[in-house]
């Protein structure tokens, strides 16, 4: 087994490992292998022979007295030696010695060559499976793009990316997409697991209010350089989003920037995510006034939030003109169900006799019956 350690850089360099991990895994093979054609409850260490480029393997045992049936129990004896055959070993070895006794794998011929070749195998690839799993857990919410390879029949859709494939399932996917052999697509990583059986398991999502905030971040620079932040997202995919920003400078306009002269910006954003329509809301942290613009295009009288036992804010009683009442709803309800989702509140809407003046976006007192009556021959 001499100059085994020739074949580190050779592993690293090709899995892309550090040294020092493949060292530890051959190691770890090495000591497998000594348990599977050696003993298996023997205790065995894999030490690094510098000079030879070798691993040795030693059994360590602890001296025990001879008449100590206890410890050199058949059922437990590869542990523990006896003073007596200890010294056959090192005659200047002592009671609780640890007694280091080297084996050689090759002494065991062509079963122990064929072992260890494949317990190199099994943990060189547990350590490339390994790193690649932190890897992509460490990209979870981030973006990534590849390539389509095979669409089945639950219309999951399964994506090459980088040295991985992963899955987009159908629920994951924008409703009304649909992909083809050869596409090119982004999404982000939304869950990443390890499975026994399957190995690395990489779901990726282009339904995720991250995806949005990463494809922002792709198209406004200032998103991507932190002079903009996106503080809080909301989206029912494919229909409509809000998204609520905020400027870390104060010459950076964080609407303006996102939108980009012309909408050139969050259109480019817009077309990938298939027509979604985005609405900018310049975030604040006075929960009134915040709930006042993520109900926008509505115009609000008057805002309301209700705390929580907590203290926390629970709900907000919305206080509206009635002809504004069916834009805070938004078709199918969207409007209100994302300002919900955005706010992470409840919403209650509560209609005044206001009208709104729709040329200034004014909101006008009702007039009573007299006063009706004179505007209307006046």
């Amino acid at each position: 087994m001499e100059k085994i350690l020739d074949i580190v850089d050779a592993i690293a360099h090709e899995k892309g490992l550090e040294p020092e991990k493949v060292t530890e895994a051959l190691k770890t093979a090495f000591v497998q292998t000594a348990k599977r054609v050696i003993n298996h409850k023997f205790a065995f260490e894999a030490t690094i022979d510098e000079e030879k480029k070798s691993i040795e393997i030693v059994q360590t045992i602890t001296v025990v007295a001879d008449d100590d049936e206890k410890l050199l129990d058949e059922e437990i004896a590869p542990a523990f030696i006896s003073l007596t055959d200890a010294r056959e070993y090192d005659d200047q070895v002592e009671l609780e010695d640890q007694l280091q006794i080297p084996h050689s794998l090759n002494d065991y011929g062509r079963t122990g060559a064929s072992s260890l070749h494949r317990e190199i195998e099994f943990h060189i690839q547990r350590l490339v499976e390994d790193e690649l799993f932190n890897k992509y857990k460490s990209k979870i919410g981030t973006l990534v793009s590849g390539r389509v390879i095979r669409v089945d029949s639950k219309n999951s859709t399964y994506i090459e990316i980088d040295e991985i494939r992963a899955v987009l399932p159908m629920k994951s996917r924008i409703k009304g997409e649909f992909f083809n052999v050869g596409d090119h697509i982004k999404a982000v990583v939304r869950r990443v697991n390890m499975d026994k059986e399957n190995g690395i398991q990489i779901e990726l999502s282009r339904t995720s209010p991250k995806f949005l905030e990463e494809l922002l971040a792709l198209e406004v620079p200032e998103i991507a350089d932190g002079a903009v932040i996106v503080e809080k997202s909301a989206r029912i995919p494919g229909e409509r989003a809000k998204i609520a920003l905020i400027s870390t400078h104060p010459q950076v306009d964080a609407v303006g920037a996102t939108v980009g002269v012309k909408g050139v910006r969050i259109n480019a954003v817009s077309e990938e995510l298939i027509g979604e329509n985005i609405d900018c809301i310049e975030y604040t942290p006075i929960p009134e006034l915040f709930v006042s613009r993520v109900m926008s295009p509505a115009i609000i009288s008057h805002v309301e939030i209700v705390k929580n036992e907590d203290g926390e804010n629970e709900k907000a009683i919305v206080t509206l003109p009635g002809d504004q009442k069916s834009k805070a709803i938004g078709k199918s309800g969207i409007n209100i169900r994302l300002a919900s989702m955005l706010t992470g509140m409840q919403i209650e809407l509560v209609e005044t006799d206001e009208t709104t003046d729709e040329s200034t976006g004014e909101i006008q007192e009702a007039k009573d019956g007299v006063d009706a009556l004179e505007a209307l021959f006046n």
